[in-house]
């Protein structure tokens, strides 16, 4: 009998972690304490430095992946060169439309390409991505009620604006595409599919998933504030546990996205609680 793939990846994980004591993190430290930085001098309005660092991040850290012997840290590295990228992308992409909406879809799409590329070059398992639907049916009820709840937290801590004008069935459709297929999906992708897996690998489970949920929660503040902030980080946290006790994909991109299109479109419209209390 054939063994399943979620036993062999969870044998994997403890083959890795007993070669964790003689692995040498500081380089994985560094980037990330560098990539953190960078995000602090884009809150403060500082951009100018916050982006050469940002590229100094992607080129050293390039360069060093060819003297690097050890494939975990390489691989840790790598995923971690996403989060500069994302952000480079985020501040220089071209404004192609007025709609604010669309922004996010001429953010995301390019990065599916790195995306595949490390995806492929890594060679991840599908259970290592979570491309499972399993029990997705159950999940969806999941995904709405902790979407819903995040999102109504976050409002009261930042009030965001909309990014429709009103909710046509035009508008919704947009939105949810968009949230949920391009922000969802990318950003799960790239923070618990790749890096949460990666750092796993370098630092164990529980330290991996506190790390990503840091990266999350200081990328994800638009407006810099620190109670912004650690609500982030908490939301990056939970999306994480979620991943590493469902290893469902689908499941953290869908919450994602839910918490975007209650956000950014159903509670600045309709007013907190949905209009309902």
């Amino acid at each position: 009998m054939q063994p399943n793939e979620d036993s062999v990846y969870s044998k994997r994980q403890e083959h890795d972690l007993s070669r964790m004591a003689s692995r040498s993190v500081l380089p994985v430290l560094v980037t990330v304490l560098l990539i953190a930085i960078a995000e602090v001098l884009m809150l403060l309005g500082i951009r100018g430095a916050a982006v050469l660092l940002h590229m100094f991040v992607l080129i050293v850290v390039s360069i060093s992946t060819v003297r690097i012997k050890d494939k975990y840290i390489i691989w840790a590295l790598q995923a971690l060169m996403l989060l500069p990228l994302l952000r480079l992308i985020n501040f220089s992409m071209p404004v192609f439309s007025e709609m604010v909406l669309y922004r996010y879809f001429y953010i995301y799409i390019p990065l599916f390409i790195p995306i595949f590329l490390i995806i492929r070059h890594q060679s991840f398992s599908p259970v290592q991505l979570g491309l499972s639907f399993k029990r997705i049916i159950l999940y969806l009820p999941l995904s709405l009620l902790v979407g819903l709840l995040i999102a109504e937290a976050e409002y009261f801590i930042m009030s965001t604006g909309p990014v429709v004008p009103n909710l046509s069935f035009y508008n919704i459709v947009d939105v949810a595409l968009i949230m949920i297929f391009c922000v969802g999906l990318v950003e799960e992708l790239v923070f618990r599919s790749i890096l949460q897996t990666r750092l796993e690998g370098v630092f164990g489970s529980s330290v991996g998933l506190i790390v990503t949920s840091f990266l999350f929660g200081i990328m994800s503040s638009g407006y810099g504030t620190v109670s912004e902030i650690l609500f982030a980080s908490v939301v990056g946290l939970m999306l994480g546990y979620m991943f590493s006790k469902t290893r469902s994909l689908p499941l953290v991109a869908l919450t994602h996205g839910l918490v975007n299109i209650f956000l950014f479109a159903l509670i600045p419209l309709l007013g907190p609680g949905l209009g309902i209390i």
